[in-house]
């Protein structure tokens, strides 16, 4: 399959790492990463059935989020995470990150220091971390474990799963296909960006209520419907945790459900992925 890039550069499918089946059974465990542009939390995840194996280890982002400086935050989650005698040498590694991925490279920064653009994150990660690494785009990363083990398990069709936190993370499956590094969260809305106006961070810096916010996210939930018809719509992110408080305020098509596995789902669709990549490589490691 090919796609084309904005510099009219042919790109091949290989440029994006293989995403296991939501049905797929995995085996064995593996270090998942979600990098946010608030906060890094790492845990070593049990792929089959998505348990943390260890605890999870939350540090905020740094700020200015530059490299060297998030870099050094993950690396000393890791490292808390090894000493735990459960991250063992050579077990491979997902990380979720808040950027378009391309070939292992951020193609975006909204969230992070603007140095981040075109750095080879992938590349980055594994040699900072000594073990192989897989990178995708944060909200995918969720996305995969959401519809693996949590609200999208078994779903046909059209999914899409908005997380709302920073920003607004979107991500897309197609007959349990993910369509990467989808960016609805920077739709035009009201003159500006959506996220900038709908996010969970904006509605505390607009300070306002439940009602009207469901109100005009009710109007971005309409566009994508328009755009997408989505079979199922699950809305996930810090927000998740306070669906009841908004639920009544919000009307769609498609069905709406909250994502069922809260902080967790970028942690295990990371570590679902880097598993899958060191199984199709042929890389082996201890379970601890």
């Amino acid at each position: 399959m090919l796609a084309t890039m904005s510099d009219g550069r042919a790109t091949s499918a290989n440029e994006y790492p293989t995403v296991p089946s939501p049905a797929e059974r995995l085996t064995g465990r593996a270090l998942g990463i979600d990098i946010g542009g608030t906060s890094i939390k790492a845990a070593v995840v049990d792929v089959a059935s998505g348990q943390l194996v260890t605890e999870r280890i939350r540090e905020l982002t740094p700020s200015p989020a530059t490299p060297e400086a998030m870099l050094d935050v993950v690396v000393d989650v890791v490292r808390r995470l090894e000493a735990t005698g459960k991250l063992t040498a050579g077990m491979p590694g997902g990380a979720g990150f808040p950027s378009v991925i391309r070939a292992g490279q951020a193609m975006t920064a909204t969230q992070l220091d603007r140095s981040w653009i075109g750095a080879p994150v992938q590349e980055m990660l594994g040699q900072r971390l000594r073990r192989p690494m897989v990178v995708l785009n944060d909200a995918d990363a969720a996305g995969v474990g959401e519809m693996a083990l949590g609200a999208g398990q078994g779903q046909p069709g059209v999914v899409l799963l908005l997380a709302l936190g920073t920003g607004i993370g979107s991500t897309l499956f197609v007959n349990r296909q993910l369509v990467p590094n989808m960016q609805l969260g920077h739709v035009e809305f009201h003159g500006r960006d959506a996220e900038t106006r709908l996010s969970s961070a904006a509605r505390t810096r607009r300070k306002i209520g439940w009602k009207k916010w469901g109100g005009e996210f009710n109007e971005l939930l309409a566009q994508y419907e328009e755009y997408l018809w989505p079979d199922l719509i699950i809305l996930g992110g810090g927000m998740a945790k306070e669906f009841s408080k908004y639920e009544k305020f919000l009307k769609t098509k498609a069905p709406l459900v909250a994502a069922a596995m809260g902080n967790t789902a970028g942690i295990v669709g990371a570590a679902r992925v880097g598993e899958n990549a060191a199984r199709a490589s042929g890389a082996t490691h201890s379970l601890g």
